[in-house]
């Protein structure tokens, strides 16, 4: 079935979207976007530098600098996690019933106060405090964005005077890994300061984001105003290929954070942790340089294939770390093939799956609630990570078969991929 999927040529009666307009260069086509585009794309980029200015640094804040114990900071960055991930479907569903403008300008508010709180807090409860703030205002304004991004780019696609929305999409991943990249070494430099300087000026960056939303970004009349906010939640629950779509896609997510579990512990297997740095800084230059060729590659292919081959390649990158546990180990640096590889196909299905996959979230709404079923789908990834990981994470344990772990982290987007496969098949993602 996998296999006709990806060979099967596209149907162009099958997709209602216009042809893509002619190719300039991909980034003059950035340049061509109108204003607000620019605006919520530039939005991941600095939300995501501020973002890891600030929090790979938090674990080591709160145990060195604060002493708190080993017990406290799990605490502390698994509620950072939660209210995140678990409250993005609060975010949605409030973008849809006030509007996007609010709720982005709330979030970044609750943003900067939760990172002033998280430098200047001496004792658990602020920091808490900090943490729960931080990761609300997340959940606040990505669903915001992202909402708003898919109709801006749909609207301007249906009329032929953009892009397509996959290929704004892919933009907006560009960005948002940029930020990824720079954000670190922003924060390694203010380190140098204090764990304190770092946040104030993570703080004043989303002040700044706050004002160019405050003015450029548009006050569009929310589609639900009014509407009880149980009744969009309704909506997307009853909506059934967009459920069984948000289930298959979820596993996504937990994938994507095997970079920072399951990928540690095989390189502290095969004495290599020096490498993550190196692994990560390939992934990021993978995702800048080749994203929207590899979008336009998706685009070609068609959306259920794009999907399906993405998920594909993340458990063949699992496979291939289960298939090197079992063998002996190779020598020299020739030890970090698996990894390496892991990487690579890991980030190829990101690549693949991820942008056609938020072009298909409207397309399945049928361009209404975008805010509350971008914040279902985000919410039921941080679901599956939150049981996922901890599974991953005992199973990684001496006392398990050293494949273990890697084979059921195959299995998951294994799993997806029929099920998204599925729904290709009987034509509920060519339709959306």
């Amino acid at each position: 079935m996998l296999r006709s999927l990806l060979r099967r040529p596209a149907d162009p009666e099958s997709d209602p979207r216009p042809p893509a307009p002619p190719r300039a260069g991909r980034w003059a086509r950035f340049g061509a976007l109108p204003p607000v585009m620019k605006l919520l794309i530039s939005t991941q980029l600095a939300f995501n530098v501020g973002f890891y200015m600030v929090l790979p640094y938090l674990a080591t804040h709160l145990a060195e600098d604060l002493g708190l114990a080993a017990a406290a900071v799990g605490l502390v960055l698994g509620l950072r996690t939660f209210s995140q991930q678990g409250l993005f479907v609060v975010g949605g569903a409030l973008t849809d019933r006030f509007g996007a403008k609010p709720v982005v300008l709330v979030g970044c508010v609750l943003r900067v106060i939760g990172f002033i709180l998280l430098g200047a807090a001496g004792t658990l409860p602020a920091v808490i405090g900090g943490a729960l703030l931080t990761g609300f205002a997340a959940a606040l304004f990505s669903p915001a964005v992202e909402s708003s991004l898919a109709r801006e780019a749909g609207e301007r696609e249906r009329a032929g005077e953009g892009p397509p929305r996959t290929e704004v999409f892919g933009m907006f991943a560009v960005a948002g890994q940029v930020g990824t990249v720079t954000g670190p070494l922003v924060g390694t430099a203010l380190l140098l300061v204090d764990f304190r300087t770092a946040c104030l000026v993570a703080a004043f960056g989303f002040v700044l984001v706050g004002l160019a939303h405050w003015r450029w970004l548009p006050w569009r009349t929310a589609e639900r105003a009014g509407s009880p906010i149980l009744a969009g939640w309704g909506e997307v629950l009853g909506n059934r290929r967009f459920m069984v779509f948000a289930a298959g896609y979820s596993g996504w997510l937990l994938t994507y954070n095997q970079l920072y579990l399951a990928l540690p512990a095989e390189l502290e297997r095969v004495d290599r942790t020096a490498a993550l740095g190196f692994l990560f800084v390939m992934m990021s230059v993978l995702v800048i340089s080749l994203q929207l060729r590899v979008t336009g590659w998706s685009r070609r292919l068609g959306a259920g294939r794009a999907v399906v081959l993405g998920f594909c390649l993340m458990a063949a990158s699992f496979l291939v770390v289960a298939v090197a546990r079992l063998l002996p180990d190779l020598p020299g640096w020739w030890v970090l093939a698996p990894a390496v590889t892991m990487v690579l196909l890991l980030t190829f299905g990101e690549m693949f799956a991820v942008p056609v996959a938020q072009d298909l979230v409207p397309r399945l709404a049928g361009e209404r609630r975008l805010g509350a079923h971008f914040g279902v789908l985000a919410s039921f990834g941080g679901l599956m990570v939150l049981i996922g990981s901890t599974t991953v994470g005992a199973l990684l344990d001496p006392a398990f078969p050293p494949a273990l772990p890697f084979l059921v982290l195959a299995a998951v987007p294994l799993a997806g991929a029929l099920v998204l496969g599925l729904l290709a098949r009987r034509g509920a993602l060519a339709a959306a």
